[in-house]
């Protein structure tokens, strides 16, 4: 009888573990019944959009768009002042406020300011002014509306649109103008493939993708 009292406590302790056990290991195994795998796209939907992450899986493509699209500046330069819509229509796609077109050319930099500098074109009619955006700051959004298939739809809202736009002169930024001396531009020969949006026949601001010093 003796040896009976003083084992019970030990059993009930067991027993108690056991209980336990038993009930930690069933719920590991109904939260692991009830558990999701989300993938990536659906992490995204989750998550919500990037603006980063849209400039650097979108900007590659732009930029072989705009490369491919790329008009001599001196064919184009005589289109515009010819007729500026239809040049447009004919190489650019409609911005709404005026057509968004890719343009080739070799000049030499002028003097520039604010993170802008204009460009001495030969063979361009003498009025006409093209300028060419160096940074570190880069506006506009003649890089998002290039193609004309990155559109308001596809987005969630207006801040996603323009963030989108932010994203690609960013990556822009990074790949095309990282490590340019902006200081010692000036005099320096260049070959410029980039976009501008048509809306002054007679005065172009250019967003580069390709930017390049050729002495």
């Amino acid at each position: 009888m003796a040896m009976s009292l003083r084992s019970e406590p030990v059993a009930k302790r067991r027993a108690r573990i056991y209980f336990s056990l038993t009930v930690a290991f069933m719920l590991v195994l109904l939260m692991a019944l009830d558990t999701k795998v989300v993938s990536i796209s659906e992490q995204e939907e989750v998550l919500g959009f990037s603006a980063e992450r849209f400039g650097e899986e979108n900007f590659p493509d732009v930029k072989e768009y705009i490369e491919d699209k790329a008009v001599d500046v001196k064919e184009l330069a005589s289109e515009v002042f010819q007729d500026s819509t239809a040049a447009g229509e004919r190489y650019g796609v409609s911005a709404g406020i005026g057509f968004v077109v890719p343009v080739r050319l070799s000049g030499t930099v002028l003097e520039g300011k604010s993170g802008i500098h204009e460009l001495d074109v030969a063979g361009v009619p003498d009025d006409l002014t093209i300028r060419v955006q160096t940074g570190p700051a880069i506006n506009g959004t003649s890089l998002r509306d290039a193609t004309g298939t990155i559109q308001f739809g596809d987005f969630t809202n207006q801040i996603e649109y323009q963030d989108a736009g932010a994203a690609l002169n960013n990556e822009m930024k990074e790949q095309v103008l990282e490590g340019i001396d902006r200081d010692g531009l000036v005099g320096q020969s260049v070959e410029v493939v980039g976009v501008f949006t048509l809306i002054n026949p007679k005065n172009w601001l250019l967003t580069p993708v390709g930017f390049e010093i050729i002495n």
